[in-house]
């Protein structure tokens, strides 16, 4: 891979990407980087679906109605649905439990397997009782807040935790794989707390990269700047080491992907904007984990300013 690159001015300024970063094509970076709002929904794989909604409530609104949807398309159909949820972004599942609620839609034939967790530096994931747990949050802005005798059983309530996860894989597995995986992309390229990182183990061997399953992993330096700045009142010191999370093998092996990028942080400015390009139009790597949506059938939905031109501002 290119290890230089080369300013858009005949300036001559060229400078290497920082040591950090594990995708290191800069001429894909760049190729991706011009693509336009306007040609950003026009991918050429049909079944890698591309849309922008502009404003916040539609998009909250678009991801909840596609959760409870396939909810009442299973119950209608007379089976399960088995649905890889994440934690964040948050806003859709009180948008869920409201049409849950109203329109009395029971949750008990839904089994539902969160994406990770945070951990600590010895592999011991959070407890329920941390402030920044994602089961915490889980409860707190979806699951309790629907009616009792509507949610689904505690015992098809599943979470990555220390005590889980070596067999997590395995639970998802034997359901057949999940019906849809839900989630976003992470600063660096993440699907859930699978890391970019993780591509060295694999020598470039990306069908065995492909198979793997949920582990523990230490975060990337991305991802702990990211979820400080949007979880934890930009204290870095706050966001834990490491991470339990699915792997590739959860993500392929559901029968959908519904992914949602709402990076936005505000003032017309937005983080999710390259990583966003790069996933979706960039080289399937494992260095780019988020990536591997392109080789299976997935809807992407940006948020409106996600999908404004990647351009400089020193505004």
């Amino acid at each position: 891979m290119a290890e230089s690159l080369n300013s858009s001015s005949d300036d001559g300024f060229t400078y290497n990407l920082a040591k950090f970063i594990e995708f290191r094509d800069v001429d894909e970076c760049a190729r991706v980087r011009a693509i336009t709002r306007e040609e950003l929904s026009s991918h050429s794989n049909p079944d890698f679906a591309i849309r922008v909604i502009d404003d916040a409530p539609t998009f909250y609104s678009a991801f909840a109605t596609d959760l409870v949807d396939r909810i009442v398309e299973a119950r209608d159909e007379g089976r399960e649905l088995t649905a890889i949820l994440p934690c964040g972004p948050v806003p859709q599942y009180e948008i869920a439990t409201e049409r849950i609620n109203r329109e009395r839609i029971s949750l008990k034939h839904v089994r539902t397997f969160n994406m990770d967790e945070y951990a600590n530096e010895d592999g011991q994931t959070a407890p329920y009782s941390w402030v920044g747990s994602f089961q915490r949050a889980m409860y707190e802005n979806f699951f309790l807040k629907i009616d009792e005798e509507l949610r689904p059983d505690e015992s098809n309530i599943h979470f990555p935790t220390t005590e889980t996860l070596p067999g997590y894989s395995d639970s998802i597995a034997q359901l057949g794989g999940a019906d849809v995986c839900f989630g976003g992309i992470g600063w660096g390229g993440h699907i859930a707390f699978w890391e970019p990182q993780l591509g060295h183990e694999f020598g470039g061997d990306l069908e065995t990269y492909k198979t793997q399953g949920a582990r523990m992993v230490e975060l990337h330096p991305m991802t702990i700047m990211q979820n400080a700045l949007h979880s934890f009142g930009s204290d870095w010191s706050w966001v834990p080491p490491r991470a339990a999370t699915i792997g590739p093998a959860e993500i392929l092996g559901a029968k959908h992907r519904s992914f949602w990028l709402d990076g936005d942080l505000g003032g017309g400015h937005s983080w999710q904007r390259f990583i966003a390009r790069l996933v979706a139009y960039g080289p399937v790597s494992e260095f780019v984990p988020g990536s591997l949506l392109q080789l299976a059938p997935t809807s992407y939905t940006l948020r409106g300013n996600v999908a404004d031109n990647v351009e400089v501002s020193m505004a």
